[in-house]
């Protein structure tokens, strides 16, 4: 056999006849459950809490139990307020570590026993877990688990907070969590409402940070403990996630993400502005977005219609702007919030996009961009014109366009045939002036929209004039543009026969139009509108007009005026 082998086994022979002969000369320790993690060890002077079985070695007789009981047994370690050895086999434990723990006599009761519950001379087995070790000259433990990139402002007294948490013992037992009741815990931080550990450990915290907080028993619930889920000397252990801060003299912050060039007019109290906006908290969370809807948040500004901060944001803003503006609860919903869809106490955040504001007393504007220098006539009511259009909204969204169909449009000033605003925008013009024209929606399409056009939108037309036929009154389809000659009849008899057909009558009209005499109603088929003219005039419908005709219908005409006035 190898002569190693043969000392190791002779060793071990000595060693067994030794222990035989002397089975217990001190402690011993059997750690046969040991945590992988061990932050902490139990070291002399610490306060422990633990949970025990005791038992003798001879037997296997239980003498006492922490868990008959119903309490976990609290002492300080190393200063003589334990058996000895049971000062001995604590030292070096960890929280959750289970031991066994066999004392000889001499380091427990001795050769008189005690109370006739544990025998002289008795070796005693204690099964113990730790549940808890702390010490006088503990402090708050923190533990960043993770933190923003962006940390703007961090807790400090005084601050209100809104926080997510969960909360266990040393030992992970839970005893509390804000998540199950699916709502945050709302307090102000450093006036004594909370634990003085947890004062301690929110302080310096951001918006979005995690942090495991752990609060020794004397800054916690101490000797006294907390209901039955918290036992008496408990270290707690918070892992927090803050949602929430604000001070109660906190006021609006508006950050100008993106400010349009040239801006001639800012919003004021009393305006009206569309705008769209996301709704989020100081975490990141959406509570609320117009862009979901599709639909701009339209609003009167400084009158009460939005809550108080939302009120003060919107006045000094331009068409096009961007921001986002940080609404602390006392100038939004303050404790209440509303309903599930805003907590209490919460801070708001919203990036708007202003997309456009009037006043209720804004007159159409009008711009010329472009101005022949040989203007004979302008457009007035009446008229017919053809002109070519972009019509979009304040952010320069498209809507309609003239490009898109196959010739300019065409209308007739004063017809009520397209929106006041744009009737005022198109009269004046010379035949290739160019305007821009904004029209707000009380001379557009006003709190309705129409057709791709939104509610209470301001419009922006690009207008260009391309054709321009002068008018006449309604009601009318001809008119002289000086006198009439006088005679007429004979005027119109153009062959002298003393007759006028029709043929005969529509070249003296076209005729008078040609020399700039008269002129006929645009837009319609000028052989169609000087039949009308004829029949109204042919008195007897034979298909002539002779001179007795025009005077009884003259005369009737001028009957029908007299009756008018009177």
């Amino acid at each position: 056999m190898d002569p190693t082998v043969c000392l190791v086994l002779f060793l071990l022979y000595v060693v067994t006849v030794t222990c035989s002969v002397e089975p217990f000369v001190d402690v011993i320790v059997d750690r046969y459950d040991v945590p992988k993690v061990c932050p902490r060890e139990v070291q002399t002077e610490d306060f422990i809490r633990y949970h025990f079985n005791g038992s003798l070695h001879a037997d296997g007789k239980k003498f006492d139990s922490s868990h008959d009981r119903g309490k976990p047994f609290i002492s300080q370690v190393g200063l003589g307020r334990l058996i000895t050895g049971m000062d001995r086999g604590l030292q070096g434990m960890c929280v959750n570590e289970r031991r066994k723990i066999i004392i000889p006599p001499h380091l427990a009761y001795g050769s008189v026993g005690t109370g006739g519950v544990i025998p002289p001379d008795a070796v005693l087995v204690y099964d113990v877990v730790l549940l808890d070790v702390w010490n006088t000259e503990d402090k708050v433990q923190i533990r960043t688990l993770g933190k923003p990139a962006r940390c703007n402002r961090t807790v400090v007294a005084s601050d209100f907070a809104r926080y997510h948490y969960n909360g266990t013992l040393l030992s992970g037992a839970p005893f509390d969590s804000s998540y199950s009741r699916n709502e945050t815990y709302d307090t102000y931080v450093g006036k004594g409402h909370l634990i003085r550990g947890m004062e301690k450990g929110l302080l310096g915290m951001c918006v979005g940070e995690r942090r495991v907080i752990i609060v020794p028993p004397f800054l916690a619930y101490g000797e006294s403990g907390s209901g039955t889920r918290i036992p008496p000397q408990a270290t707690l252990v918070f892992e927090v996630l803050m949602v929430d801060i604000f001070n109660p003299k906190d006021d609006l912050i508006v950050e100008v993400k993106e400010a349009p060039e040239g801006c001639t007019r800012r919003t004021v109290t009393g305006d009206y502005i569309r705008y769209h906006y996301n709704g989020t908290f100081q975490d990141g969370t959406a509570f609320d977005s117009s862009y979901q809807r599709n639909s701009t948040y339209n609003t009167y500004i400084g009158m009460g219609y939005v809550i108080r901060g939302m009120d003060k944001a919107l006045i000094g803003l331009c068409i096009g702007e961007k921001r986002r503006i940080t609404v602390p609860p006392h100038l939004a919903y303050g404790e209440d919030g509303v309903g599930d869809l805003i907590p209490g106490s919460a801070v708001l955040i919203f990036d708007i996009h202003v997309i456009d504001f009037h006043n209720p007393k804004d007159p159409v504007n009008i711009t010329v961009t472009h101005k022949p220098e040989e203007c004979k006539m302008t457009s007035e009511a009446d008229d017919l014109i053809l002109y070519r259009y972009n019509c979009s909204l304040m952010d320069g969204t498209l809507l309609y366009s003239s490009d898109d169909l196959n010739s300019p449009s065409t209308t007739t000033l004063g017809a009520n045939t397209v929106i006041p605003g744009l009737e005022k925008g198109l009269i004046g013009m010379c035949v290739g002036e160019r305007r821009d024209v904004i029209i707000p929606p009380h001379w557009g399409h006003g709190e309705s929209g129409a057709g791709g056009v939104p509610s209470s939108a301001v419009l922006f037309f690009e207008l260009e004039l391309v054709e321009l036929q002068k008018g006449v009154p309604e009601g009318f389809m001809f008119v002289w543009l000086g006198d009439t000659p006088d005679p007429l009849f004979p005027a119109m008899d153009l062959n002298g026969d003393k007759e006028v057909p029709l043929e005969e009558f529509s070249a003296f009209i076209m005729l008078q139009v040609e020399q700039g005499n008269g002129r006929l109603r645009p837009g319609i088929n000028s052989d169609s509108i000087i039949k009308d003219i004829f029949n109204n005039q042919d008195y007897n419908k034979d298909g002539k007009i002779v001179e007795d005709e025009l005077t009884t219908q003259v005369d009737e005409d001028s009957e029908q005026v007299k009756r008018d006035e009177l």
